[in-house]
């Protein structure tokens, strides 16, 4: 039986793709249009509607984190819990941080709890702010790295994962000596200049990962829908 998967938040292609090349039914949704024009993609918000339309896995990829992750908190709250920041980004209001905090939560916790038997949501480690907000099942991500899928780099990526085994690594590397011209080249996300496509670009998936999350992820729905036939 041919699996039904969604992948959310996904504008790049790069997961639909690797799961399309293992036999899925697989389609891709974000509010913006695919990059490359795939008549597999919808666009939509993934809160209206289509997360209760079958699926057998759903895979988030970007749902929005910047003020959910640990590294955006400073701009939240200052000392304690939601007092206001010492500091906001340049030209932003506070009310405009908590209304992306909220946008983030929404999107993070429908996907979270829609109908679906297996879920895999992107997403970094969350502040205590975010925690707070998170449906109480919520488990830790496992973090991933990669270089354990080959491909030479570093960004460190949680998947918060419900019905699904975490990733084992297909083909790790060595990693380079720290502060050589190679390791500088496996961070070359951490150092790309500021830009209107650094948030776009920084977020991409590795495809080397992605294609080993779908034939690993695949296998284990397929296994499931054996045992229950």
């Amino acid at each position: 039986m041919t699996l039904r998967v969604l992948i959310g938040c996904e504008t790049s292609g790069i997961a639909r793709r690797a799961f399309d090349a293992l036999g899925a039914d697989v389609w891709s949704c974000d509010i913006l249009p695919a990059e490359d024009r795939s008549n597999r993609h919808i666009q939509c918000d993934i809160r209206d509607g289509i997360l209760n339309e079958g699926w057998d896995l759903l895979c988030v990829m970007h749902p929005p984190c910047t003020r959910l992750c640990r590294s955006g908190r400073r701009w939240m709250s200052g000392p304690g819990k939601w007092t206001p920041p010492k500091k906001l980004p340049q030209g932003r209001t506070w009310d405009e941080m908590k209304a992306e905090f909220e946008l983030g939560v929404s999107i993070f916790t429908a996907c979270w709890q829609a109908p679906i038997k297996r879920r895999a949501l992107e997403n970094p480690v969350m502040n205590d702010l975010a925690k707070d907000r998170m449906p109480k099942d919520l488990p830790a991500p496992q973090i991933v790295q990669p270089h354990w899928f080959g491909a030479p780099a570093y960004k460190a990526t949680g998947w918060y994962l419900d019905g699904l085994p975490e990733l084992t690594p297909t083909n790790s590397l060595t990693e380079p000596e720290r502060g050589s011209d190679e390791w500088k080249k496996w961070n070359k996300i951490h150092r790309m200049p500021r830009g209107p496509e650094r948030a776009r670009l920084r977020s991409r998936s590795f495809p080397e990962m992605m294609n080993a999350a779908a034939a690993q992820w695949l296998d284990h729905a397929q296994a499931d829908q054996r045992r229950a036939a």
